[in-house]
């Protein structure tokens, strides 16, 4: 009983618990963390004036993936002002001619691509799905169901798949392992965490096929992005194709991605496919475009480094531990959890690997888990709280494409849709991954 109150008076339960909550009472997602962390910091006897030190310092955890945003975003408006969205946006709308299931399949290969193929991550969506949303409309398409869609494509590639994101990711978790004692090849992770994708899979079709089958009625308001109807292929268009090739490439040689965003914008500038004279529009554009979301990286980077210096992770995962059942099916269960809990406050899956290595791995050893089973776990858990979290780029990144036209809500229509699927399969699909590595 002792230790149950421990961990409900935990200053990162309450914290987390409190982000929450106020992301569901619709505060501003940016707000709800720099408050979440300052009574984090309170609670745990900081003064106020060493939180906000800690928690600025701390920012800088995610500098690269903000700089990252930045400088994609801006590649995505060039390939915008180039007219080659508008191209690939008519393609879209044609092909799919009036079939959901048809257009939906396109956006997922599109997520998906947009990870590896051409990384340019979330920066996609602000440029394609709002010149869809009239489609969308007429096919009374619950937007909720593209949520997810996205999700998918923007999660199940770095979780299963070793190059793009997917490389960095996987880099993480063997690198972390082995830091902690548990020795496993980069190569081999990709082999335990396809488990993960699979459940990731079955999770989509429920949201696509039952649970968001019905239709939606949604009004057509007028966005800033439309269709301008233009279908003809020009040479500055290949030049576009050459530069998201040679980000891709410059990426995978360098391990990173904002050198190959600068390579890609720059052979777009470089070869006058944007005039010089409108490089500062463009850059401005990217801030626009992916400057909030980067931002509550950076804010969830702070959030991060305060919990870090509370010392209440540790704490609380202690205390949950000691309780734990000598079973590894159920000391799995309970990791998954509070895998969930931590990454669902901080918002990134890549940030949390290294708290989650250095928390969970030492136990899994002492408890006899496998390699195998190591991984499974660790990715799983990372991975949780990545799809539901209000600050999480899998979810704000949808959310900045859909409600283009001020009718997709944040919360309730982005993070409790890809929340509610996509952990829940991974938990489950996790468990079996054990069990079946035992």
């Amino acid at each position: 009983m002792e230790v149950l109150k421990e961990i409900i008076l935990n200053p990162a339960f309450i914290s987390v618990l409190l982000l929450c909550v106020l992301c569901i009472r619709k505060i501003n997602v940016l707000l709800a963390i720099i408050i979440s962390t300052i009574i984090a910091g309170l609670m745990s006897g900081m003064g106020i004036k060493e939180v906000m030190q800690v928690f600025i310092s701390g920012m800088g955890g995610n500098s690269e993936t903000a700089l990252s945003y930045i400088l994609l975003g801006a590649f995505a408006a060039t390939m915008s002002h180039s007219g080659f969205t508008d191209i690939i946006s008519e393609k879209i709308s044609k092909f799919v001619s009036n079939n959901k299931y048809l257009l939906l399949i396109v956006l997922t290969i599109i997520a998906m691509a947009s990870q590896n193929i051409i990384p340019i991550h979330i920066a996609f969506i602000p440029i394609i799905i709002p010149p869809l949303l009239k489609i969308m409309n007429k096919m009374d398409l619950d937007r909720r169901s593209v949520a997810c869609v996205l999700a998918f494509g923007l999660k199940t590639p770095y979780i299963t798949l070793p190059v793009g994101f997917g490389l960095i990711f996987q880099n993480l978790i063997a690198d972390n392992m082995v830091q902690n004692g548990a020795i496993i090849l980069r190569e081999d992770i990709w082999k335990y965490t396809a488990v993960l994708g699979l459940g990731m899979l079955v999770a989509l079709l429920i949201a696509v096929l039952i649970t968001y089958r019905k239709p939606r009625i949604y009004s057509d308001i007028e966005t800033a992005t439309s269709i301008n109807h233009c279908s003809k292929f020009l040479p500055k268009h290949w030049i576009v194709i050459l530069a998201a090739i040679a980000t891709f490439i410059v990426q995978l040689l360098t391990q990173s991605l904002p050198l190959g965003a600068l390579v890609g914008l720059g052979i777009i500038f470089s070869c006058k496919v944007i005039p010089q004279e409108k490089m500062d529009h463009m850059m401005n554009e990217g801030i626009y475009l992916m400057g909030y979301v980067a931002f509550v990286m950076l804010v969830a980077a702070g959030f991060a480094s305060v919990l870090k210096e509370t010392g209440s992770i540790e704490i609380l995962v202690s205390n949950v531990l000691a309780i734990l059942p000598n079973n590894i099916m159920l000391t799995s269960l309970i990791i998954l959890i509070l895998g969930l809990f931590i990454t669902i406050g901080i918002g990134t899956s890549f940030g949390t690997i290294p708290i989650l290595g250095v928390l969970f791995i030492p136990i899994c050893l002492k408890m006899g888990f496998n390699i195998p089973q190591m991984v499974i776990l660790l990715a799983a858990a990372a991975a949780l709280g990545d799809a539901g979290s209000p600050a999480s780029d899998t979810t704000l990144g949808p959310t900045a494409g859909l409600n283009a036209d001020g009718q997709h809500n944040h919360i309730f229509d982005t993070c409790i849709p890809t929340f509610l699927h996509f952990n829940t399969a991974l938990i489950v699909f996790a468990l079996i991954g054990i069990w079946l590595f035992k």
